[in-house]
């Protein structure tokens, strides 16, 4: 990868665990200034900057609920105080799954918590992340979607997978729209990765069935979605891919 993420400033929603906490790692060390956003758990978010610092790197814990607009422009706005009115990366990585619900049974309610949280927010973030980047005329943008985007899910998340299926064309949209500005976009489809968003949620036995589909065998770990998201956010290693929904699940959606 090039040098260009040394003194590149990067926000990484839903940094605080799992995938984004990797990503934000991992921009980190590569010198970039990470804005490190949370919801609820902030002294995780301080835990990643600190990390971060410790390396020689520069962060700031964003506490913002990324589905309420007006959250997400003082979000923006704080980062902006951070490290000046720029920004040349945004991962949408802020996200929630939901319990197995027949969709006879499903409330209006988890259908809406599903599009806010895993596509409003991505919608708001990307919204706010252009206007800031067309001036530059450059800038690239990461949305992590799901290979249930794609398969609609195992059955029962239908809302989930909806919305996460609203990301991947929110993806191809923005790309083809952003891009006579020279901002680049791209998403990844995760297949079942180990995160606490997974731990609990998945009975031991649907997992080792899971696993037993999956022709690697295993699930994944959020370090190996990270170094992809900072392939798709090079400048220069990526600089003629856009558009693009990359799935990165040890060959799930192949069976």
């Amino acid at each position: 990868m090039s040098d260009a993420f040394k003194h590149s400033v990067a926000l990484v929603t839903g940094a605080s665990s799992g995938i984004g906490r990797a990503i934000a790692l991992a921009l980190g060390a590569k010198g970039a200034r990470v804005g490190v956003n949370c919801h609820n758990n902030r002294s995780a978010a301080a835990e990643v900057t600190n990390q971060i610092e410790k390396a020689g790197g520069q962060a700031t814990v964003l506490q913002a609920d990324v589905s309420v607009a007006s959250e997400v422009d003082r979000m923006f706005a704080e980062l902006a105080t951070a490290f000046g009115n720029r920004l040349e990366m945004l991962v949408n990585c802020a996200g929630d799954w939901m319990d197995k619900t027949p969709i006879i049974e499903c409330p209006e309610a988890h259908w809406d918590r599903m599009f806010a949280v895993n596509a409003k927010s991505v919608f708001l973030c990307c919204q706010q992340a252009a206007r800031r980047m067309m001036p530059n005329q450059r800038g690239a943008i990461v949305n992590i979607g799901s290979v249930a985007g794609h398969t609609g899910g195992g059955g029962g998340t239908v809302p989930y997978a909806a919305a996460k299926a609203a990301v991947h064309t929110l993806t191809r949209g923005l790309a083809k729209e952003l891009g006579p500005h020279g901002i680049r976009v791209n998403a990844v489809a995760p297949g079942m990765i180990e995160t606490p968003m997974l731990t609990g949620r998945v009975p031991d036995d649907a997992r080792a069935r899971l696993q037993a589909t999956t022709p690697l065998g295993r699930f994944g770990l959020p370090e190996e979605i990270a170094p992809l998201v900072l392939l798709l956010l090079d400048p220069s290693a990526a600089s003629y891919i856009t558009g693009q929904v990359i799935e990165i699940d040890g060959g799930l959606l192949m069976r």
